[in-house]
């Protein structure tokens, strides 16, 4: 971990702070914070549970990638023969994986899908994010966008799944439901990666729900945090011979951002192999969803 960062979140667990708010709105959604601590510039999300960080950027070298999630979302690329043409991220934050994406694959399209225009706004004017002809930002729940894009047919090479309320991920984006109508949305080849935690108490549910719509998948993890990928195809998953073919030709590229694609590698583990919930825990669905287990 960087020094600068682990001191400063030292400083955070300790009740101490040197950070600076710059910005601070109430959304229709939440309270939108944007504090600079030193060099790094963070976007929070305050709600009545919690303040978390949603987007990181080092001030001095936007380019280097902060949090271990979105480094570990780059182990997407080793499921994929060929360099993305078509993406959609939804959830946008501050747009540091949509900007990274730019830069990595320039004549790819990139589709945001945010449902607060106000963290649209905020990560255009604090954190650089991006957008041309070839990368947008839609205002819209993600649930909704899936579905039209579903009836329009659309397709993509690679759906990052990054939508967070400051708690967690919303309800109506974690159940079969909406995994299946998702999947309709990926390439031949196409990959989805998810953004979610290896301590969650939604933990089980979420591994058997996305088994139940996409089969066996891989668990990306550092094992030094609670930060966990779920990671699966639209075809069948790469051997180990060939994931390490393409971490050899993807290690340079991704080295600029922070990126240690061999490290990452190490820490993928098929649920073909390593399953670890017991095969009668319940699928989450549009009528069991995550609010009818919490509330036990």
């Amino acid at each position: 971990m960087n020094k600068l960062l682990l001191i400063c979140l030292l400083f955070s667990v300790s009740g101490i702070s040197f950070a600076n708010v710059i910005h601070k709105e109430r959304s229709l959604y939440r309270n939108i914070i944007v504090e600079d601590n030193y060099n790094l510039r963070c976007l929070k999300f305050n709600v009545k549970t919690s303040k978390t960080n949603q987007s990181c950027l080092y001030k001095n070298n936007p380019n280097k990638l902060v949090f271990n999630y979105t480094k570990l979302l780059f182990s997407s690329l080793l499921l994929l023969e060929n360099p993305p043409e078509n993406i959609l991220i939804v959830g946008l934050g501050g747009g540091t994986m949509s900007n990274t994406l730019h830069q990595l694959y320039p004549n790819a399209k990139i589709e945001n899908v945010e449902i607060d225009p106000a963290v649209i706004k905020v990560a255009r004017q604090y954190f650089s994010f991006f957008e041309n002809d070839n990368i947008t930002s839609k205002v819209q729940d993600g649930r909704i966008f899936v579905k039209r894009a579903a009836l329009k047919k659309q397709k993509y090479d690679w759906i990052i799944l990054d939508a967070f309320n400051g708690d967690y991920i919303p309800e109506h984006l974690m159940t079969k439901e909406f995994l299946q109508e998702t999947k309709t949305l990926l390439s031949e080849n196409g990959v989805l990666s998810a953004n979610t935690f290896s301590v969650s108490e939604l933990y089980a549910h979420e591994s058997a729900t996305y088994k139940a719509v996409f089969g066996d998948f891989f668990n990306v993890r550092n094992r030094k945090n609670s930060n966990r990928i779920i990671l699966t195809a639209n075809s069948a998953l790469p051997s180990g011979e060939v994931i390490v073919e393409r971490v050899k030709k993807l290690a340079k590229q991704l080295s600029p951002f922070g990126v240690d694609i061999a490290q990452i590698s190490s820490n993928m583990t098929s649920t073909s192999e390593e399953q670890d919930w017991s095969d009668d825990t319940k699928v989450l669905t549009d009528q069991y969803s995550p609010a009818n287990l919490l509330n036990q």
